[in-house]
């Protein structure tokens, strides 16, 4: 019997494959028919991401088509303050609310009950794991503590999570504490996921890109090394990719502020720095997900480059952001086999 590879662990372990594997951030999603119809049967966006069955569903749909070599969990980064009791909701047009947190407000958080909300979660993740094929890597995933904070402490998105920074100068202690509060419960949800059978994780920062550079290091790299450090307490042997969207030459001690095992890249970060940040391991990304909209030689042009650049080191080929409903499903196709088979 042939052992079972899984190729996205292999490069985490610090191996050059060719070609690299392949998975996409928010490959499970509104550009494919089937998840639009699984998400009519769902009721709420919430709904969805606590309803095994159809997370399962939703988070399958995109290995059935492409055969990716990782599944990302389908759920949302926003469900650590729906656990907090924070009211969130998804109102179509205007994207995540909830009620906003202040320095009291924080001071009374409790991770009481937080892992009892999430049961349904780690119940999709125990599925997922017996579902899909023995060669596809299963991840598991959660937000950042800055950017979960931004979204706790505006009670919706911004363009530049100006609340949350001016919220930081101003109360610094209690800032501070709800990052240290949202590190410990997301590490330990993340716990929970390798246990229920998620071979690695991902941190999304998503926010990242909007502090300077004493900024990051307090509020994004700081609790992100905190997180990272929790859970490889718990599992020394956890797998974890860290994504700092838009953090650019900050990004050049990441990894060792951190301790991640991977870095995820955004496509506004050069392939020559890229080149560079992998030769101390593994790197993420990072082609534009517009791209896969446009198709044709726009894409072709941009995976050749990519495979030019990083393909002869420790690569995980994905997008530098999630994919967006308006790729056509023949234009992954058409990506996917790119870059399995060459030019």
């Amino acid at each position: 019997m042939s052992e079972i590879r899984r190729k996205v662990l292999e490069v985490l372990d610090g191996k050059c494959l060719t070609p690299p594997p392949i998975w996409l951030m928010r490959q499970a999603g509104r550009y494919l028919p089937e998840y639009r119809e699984t998400r009519a049967k769902a009721g709420s966006f919430l709904d969805l991401c606590y309803t095994p069955d159809l997370a399962v569903e939703v988070t399958l749909q995109p290995i059935r088509r492409y055969a990716f070599d990782a599944a990302i969990l389908f759920s949302d980064i926003l469900v650590i303050p729906d656990a907090l009791q924070r009211n969130v909701r998804f109102e179509e047009g205007h994207g995540p609310k909830m009620d906003p947190i202040d320095a009291e407000g924080i001071a009374r958080l409790r991770a009481a009950g937080v892992s009892d909300h999430l049961r349904p979660v780690i119940e999709t993740v125990s599925r997922l794991r017996r579902q899909l094929p023995a060669e596809t890597t299963l991840l598991g995933f959660c937000g950042a503590p800055w950017t979960v904070a931004t979204y706790m402490i505006a009670g919706h998105g911004t363009p530049d999570q100006a609340p949350a920074r001016l919220f930081a100068y101003r109360h610094p202690k209690a800032f501070d504490d709800l990052l240290a509060f949202l590190a410990d419960i997301s590490a330990d949800y993340l716990v929970e996921q390798i246990d229920a059978g998620a071979d690695a994780v991902q941190i999304f920062d998503s926010w990242a890109g909007v502090l300077g550079e004493d900024e990051f290091a307090r509020f994004a790299a700081e609790p992100v090394r905190r997180m990272i450090a929790s859970v490889r307490a718990q599992r020394p042997s956890a797998k974890v990719i860290a994504f700092a969207k838009g953090a650019g030459l900050l990004l050049k001690d990441y990894r060792q502020a951190t301790g991640a095992d991977a870095i995820g890249l955004d496509w506004s970060v050069p392939l020559s720095f890229a080149a560079e940040l992998q030769k101390d391991g593994p790197v993420q990304g990072n082609l534009d997900p517009m791209r896969v909209v446009a198709g044709g030689a726009a894409l072709e042009s941009g995976i050749d480059r990519i495979l030019d650049v990083l393909g002869n080191g420790p690569l995980i080929f994905n997008l530098g952001h999630g994919i967006t409903p308006q790729a056509d499903p023949e234009n992954v196709r058409a990506l996917v086999s790119r870059v399995r088979e060459g030019r």
